[in-house]
């Protein structure tokens, strides 16, 4: 097993290895005193760990208590936010016990949301069991839920006490869950580290794994509330938020983030924002994966949506340009000129 502290406001540490879930109320108990926890997951996680990670805070010494919620996206919502806020004050939750979110990214970004808010901020823990949260979403401290009119625009930044990654739980993935954490990784090798890209496509998963939370560590302790350089980890993000919330979130998080790198590649080359075309690179790349790359949308109703991203500020909107593999920019441009990059990304 191996270890990780992000130097945030408030530091936590990141485990990550295999076969450590059952571990779990150990390394807790190592950082935390006993109190009542909290188990938030959803309806699929619940029939595969939550019993072994339950049997383990009990055997630490914490009291448990449990909220499930159905699977999937479309539960990354205020009613579902609300009913797990009303659930911590039925259990009697206080302001020195804790949360554990045990699932993929919709579970850690609706834990920590909670977590941010009841009682004005109590402390949780991630255990992210998929591909994607592991190496994205359960590092960085970034919270939230969907709006109707877009993805993520109500949340906090709340980091967590602790992460544990055990990478045994991909071993009960389908290969369509897979493709969302590769999505990701390969974006964090476009950003950062471009030999990590040969790695994601070997599967090699120790390695992705502990890379990509090393660049996101260093990208978050840089700037925390992502006003700055954090903002690079949204490559693919602007045009493929708009992709899932036009699908209706058919399309998930991680093949919309690949269809979206694809296009904002080629959107910032044919606007003469980098001298280099790396969409082709990605489309073989990602298409070799196995990912559908298509988009088969209005670039009115993309730009809609788009013009609810928070990366507006102003007249303008911050994107991401990739220079080349491993090395990408920043790039304000004006929302005069959103709806033509989307077109010519499309």
């Amino acid at each position: 097993m191996n270890k990780f502290t992000v130097s945030t406001k408030r530091p936590y540490d990141i485990l990550i290895g295999q076969d450590i879930l059952k571990g779990s109320g150990k390394y807790i108990r190592e950082r935390i005193d006993p109190c009542k926890v909290c188990l938030v997951t959803d309806s699929k996680v619940n029939g595969l760990y939550s019993q072994v990670l339950t049997t383990s805070l009990i055997e630490h010494g914490f009291q448990t208590c449990k909220v499930v919620f159905p699977e999937g996206e479309h539960s990354k919502t205020m009613n579902t936010y609300s009913n797990i806020l009303e659930a911590l004050a039925d259990e009697g939750m206080s302001r020195s016990d804790l949360i554990v979110a045990l699932g993929g990214g919709v579970v850690g970004d609706l834990s920590g949301f909670a977590a941010s808010s009841y009682m004005r901020g109590i402390r949780y823990v991630q255990i992210p069991t998929t591909y994607l949260a592991t190496v994205d979403s359960s590092v960085g401290g970034k919270t939230g839920i969907n709006l109707l009119n877009g993805k993520n625009l109500a949340g906090a930044f709340w980091q967590p006490s602790l992460v544990i990654s055990d990478y045994k739980t991909f071993d009960t993935l389908e290969d369509d869950e897979l493709l969302n954490g590769v999505a990701e990784a390969v974006k964090s090798g476009m950003v950062a580290e471009n030999t990590l890209i040969d790695k994601v496509l070997r599967r090699d998963y120790a390695y992705v794994i502990e890379r990509c939370v090393s660049i996101k560590k260093s990208i978050v302790e840089a700037d925390e509330r992502d006003t700055g350089m954090r903002q690079l980890l949204n490559f693919g993000h602007t045009i493929g938020h708009c992709i899932e919330k036009i699908s209706s979130f058919s399309v998930s998080h991680g093949h919309a983030v690949a269809k979206g790198m694809v296009a904002e590649s080629k959107a910032a080359f044919k606007m003469g924002l980098t001298e280099n075309d790396v969409s082709g690179y990605l489309r073989d790349t990602l298409e070799g994966c196995g990912f559908d790359l298509s988009i088969p949308y209005d670039p009115d109703e993309m730009y809609y949506y788009a013009h609810n991203d928070k990366k507006i500020n102003g007249d303008s909107i911050t994107i991401v340009v990739p220079e080349a593999i491993g090395k990408c920019r920043l790039q304000k441009i004006a929302l005069s000129e959103l709806h033509r990059y989307i077109e010519l990304g499309l």
